[in-house]
C-alpha cells in the first residue's frame, strides 16, 4: 500500500507542474481544464480505493476526454480493469501506456503481471526482456518462466549466468537438479562445471556439484578423479577425505581410514549415496581385518536416522549370506534398536540366524510374538514348532504345527519342512502312525520336487 500513495503523491506532482506550465500561455482556460483534471483524477483513484471499479474507470474516461494521450491515466485504467478481472482490457491499457511512455518500468509491469494472472507465461517472457534493462532482479523470474514453459535450455544458462554474478540460490539449484535429470543436459553441465573450476579452483562448490553429477551417472572414477584435484587445490575441504579414505584403504591403513570415514559420515555436506558406499567399502575391509569392528559398528551410528536404507541390517544380511550367524544376529538386533517396528523379514533372519547356533529358548520366544503379530504368517508357526520340539516340548510343538499348516500355500519347500517337524513332534509323543504319516507326505512332497 506504501508504493501506491507514493505513486498517488507523485503523480499529483506532476498534474500541478504540467498545470503551471500551461498556465503561462493560457492560464484561464487551463485553470478551470485542470482542476476538472485533478478532480476526476482523485474520483478515480477514491473509487479505486473502496472497490468500485466501474465508478473508477468512469472518471478516468473523464479524464482521457481532457488528456487522450497521457499515459498515466491507461496505467490507472490497466490497474481497475486488472482487479475487476479483466485481463483483455487490463492488457490493452497498460499497453497503450507503454507505447505512450516506453520509459516507465511500472506500465511494463502492469504488463507483466496480467501475463502472470492469465498464465500466458510465454508473453510474459517477453514482457520480462523489457523489464530487465530497468531491473536486473528480474532475471530470476525469467528462470522461473523458463522452467515453465519447459524452455530448459535457455533456464540453464540463465542460471549458469546468474550463479556466476550473484551466488546462488535455494531455488535455482533446485531448477537446475530438474533439468540435469534430463539426461541431454547434463555434458553441458559438465563443461560448465569444469571451466568454472579451472577459473576459480579454491571454489569448493563446483567440485562438489561435478562429484555429485558424476555419482549420479555411476561415473565413479570420473567422480574420484575430481575428488582429488579438489584434494589437491582445497586440502582443508571434508570431500578431500573421501579420496584419502580410498587411499588410506589401498594402503590397509584402517585407523586413518576410520578417521576419514568418521569426517565424511558427519558431514552434511556429503552425499547420502557416496556415504553408503564409503560404508560398504569400510565393512568389506573389516571383514578382512576384525580389529575394526568397533570403528564400524562406530560408523553405522552415523545412519541412525536414515529412513532410505536400514544400514544394520543391510550389514547383518552380508554375515547372513556368508553364514557368519553371530555377526549376523548382532547387526539384526542393532537394527530392531534403531527401528523397533515389527519388521518381517528381519524377524525371520534374526529366526534363522540362531536356529542355525541352536538358540531354541530365543527362537520360541521370538516366533511366538511375531504370531501374535503376523496371525496368518506361516513361517512363524514353523520356528514356533521347531524349537518346540528341539526343547522336547512335542505337545506344544504339534499343536502350533498343525495350527500353522492351515496357512501355507503354494510353498513347497515350508510344507516339506511343517511335515518333517510334525512327524518329530509325533515321535516324541509315541505316536508312531502319526509319525510315518507325516514323514511320507513330506517324502511324497520331496518327489514331486525333482
Amino acid at each position: 500500500m506504501t508504493k501506491k500513495w507514493t505513486f498517488i503523491f507523485a503523480f499529483s506532482v506532476l498534474l500541478s507542474n504540467s498545470v503551471t506550465i500551461l498556465a503561462q500561455t493560457e492560464p484561464e482556460e487551463i485553470k478551470v481544464e485542470g482542476d476538472k483534471f485533478q478532480d476526476y483524477f482523485y474520483e478515480s483513484i477514491f473509487q479505486k480505493s473502496i472497490e468500485n471499479y466501474d465508478k473508477s474507470l468512469v472518471a478516468l474516461d473523464q479524464c482521457l476526454k481532457l488528456k487522450p494521450n497521457n499515459a498515466t491515466i491507461y496505467f490507472e485504467m490497466g490497474k481497475n480493469y486488472l482487479a475487476s478481472k479483466d485481463y483483455k482490457n487490463a492488457y490493452s491499457s497498460f499497453e497503450r501506456a507503454t507505447q505512450i511512455d516506453p520509459t516507465n518500468k511500472w506500465f511494463w509491469v502492469g504488463l507483466y503481471d496480467v501475463c502472470y494472472e492469465t498464465k500466458d507465461f510465454n508473453q510474459a517472457i517477453v514482457i520480462i526482456n523489457k523489464l530487465i534493462p530497468f531491473d536486473a532482479d528480474y532475471k530470476e523470474d525469467l528462470v522461473s518462466l523458463y522452467m515453465l514453459t519447459k524452455q530448459h535450455e535457455k533456464a540453464l544458462t540463465a542460471i549458469n549466468e546468474l550463479n556466476e554474478k550473484v551466488g546462488k540460490t535455494e531455488r535455482r539449484e533446485m531448477y537446475k537438479m530438474e533439468i540435469l535429470s534430463e539426461g541431454k543436459f547434463q555434458n553441458s553441465e559438465v563443461d560448465n562445471l569444469k571451466a568454472l573450476i579451472d577459473k576459480n579452483p579454491k571454489d569448493e562448490s563446483n567440485y562438489i556439484a561435478l562429484i555429485f553429477l558424476y555419482n549420479n551417472n555411476n561415473e565413479e572414477e570420473k567422480a574420484q578423479e575430481v575428488t582429488k584435484k579438489l584434494e589437491k587445490e582445497i586440502p582443508e575441504s571434508v570431500w578431500a577425505q573421501v579420496s584419502l579414505f580410498k587411499n588410506y584403504l589401498e594402503k590397509n591403513d584402517g585407523v586413518n581410514a576410520a578417521k576419514s570415514m568418521n569426517l565424511v559420515l558427519a558431514s552434511p555436506k556429503i552425499d547420502s549415496k557416496i556415504k553408503h558406499r564409503i560404508l560398504n567399502e569400510f565393512l568389506l575391509f573389516t571383514n578382512a581385518n576384525p580389529q575394526f569392528i568397533a570403528d564400524l559398528d562406530n560408523a553405522i551410528g552415523y545412519f541412525k536416522n536414515d529412513k532410505t536404507v536400514d544400514v544394520p541390517k543391510e550389514i547383518g544380511k552380508l554375515y547372513h549370506s556368508k553364514k557368519q550367524w553371530d555377526k549376523a544376529i548382532k547387526y539384526y538386533e542393532m537394527s530392531e534398536k534403531n527401528r523397533p517396528e515389527v519388521d518381517l523379514e528381519r524377524s525371520l533372519l534374526w529366526l534363522q540366524a540362531n536356529t542355525e547356533l541352536k538358540q531354541f529358548e530365543p527362537v520360541l520366544k521370538k516366533s511366538l510374538t511375531m504370531i501374535d503379530n503376523f496371525p496368518a504368517e506361516p513361517q512363524f508357526y514353523y520356528y514356533a514348532g521347531l524349537a518346540n520340539n528341539q526343547l522336547q516340548l512335542f505337545k506344544k510343538a504339534k499343536e502350533v504345527l498343525e495350527m500353522g499348516l492351515d496357512y501355507v500355500v503354494e510353498n513347497k519347500d515350508l510344507e516339506i519342512n511343517f511335515n518333517i517337524q510334525l512327524g518329530e513332534a509325533y515321535s516324541g509323543l509315541g505316536d508312531t502312525a502319526k509319525k510315518e504319516l507325516y514323514f511320507n507326505k513330506a517324502n511324497q512332497l520331496l518327489k514331486g520336487k525333482k
